[in-house]
């Protein structure tokens, strides 16, 4: 391969020329648009414990509770809503409805008012490993959580 392709091959993959020189900056890229994220709810028990089983993996994303502290809602990517059918659980699609995920992160990463009124961070963006939660993780911790649930109500 000559040096030409080389180089340009470097500056299209963003790599220094075989020059040591880096090619001048182009237009920088517009911001990516607010994406929207489903909202999956659960009863706060099963979810507290399926929040220690994700954190204990690096899987939990953004996780809301409502005021009552009833209920906690994992965010999930969009179209989440459109498959789950797990028991004992809900997930609602959020598009155009607030939950969007750069309304919730603000520029700079640092968490800001929870999308839903009447509600507060358990795990706020900032704190969270992933802008959302894997729906099939998710849906495993849920199933993990549930049977240490079962155990533990059993053994009392």
């Amino acid at each position: 391969m000559s040096r030409g392709v080389k180089e340009s091959i470097g500056r299209a993959v963003g790599r220094p020329a075989a020059s040591g020189y880096l090619p001048a900056p182009g237009p920088v890229a517009p911001p990516e648009p607010a994406q929207p994220c489903d909202l999956v709810t659960v009863p706060a028990r099963q979810g507290l414990e399926a929040v220690d089983i994700l954190r204990l993996r690096d899987g939990v994303g953004p996780v809301l509770h409502d005021g009552a502290c009833h209920t906690l809602g994992f965010l999930v990517p969009p179209g989440t809503a459109a498959g789950w059918d797990l028991p004992g659980s809900a997930c609602t699609q959020t598009y155009g409805r607030g939950g969007v995920l750069a309304a919730v992160c603000g520029g700079d990463g640092a968490a800001m008012e929870p999308p839903v009124t009447g509600s507060g961070w358990l795990v706020p963006p900032d704190g969270a490993f992933a802008a959302a939660t894997d729906p099939v993780v998710l849906r495993a911790a849920l199933g993990e959580a549930a049977r240490t649930i079962e155990a533990v109500d059993r053994c009392q």
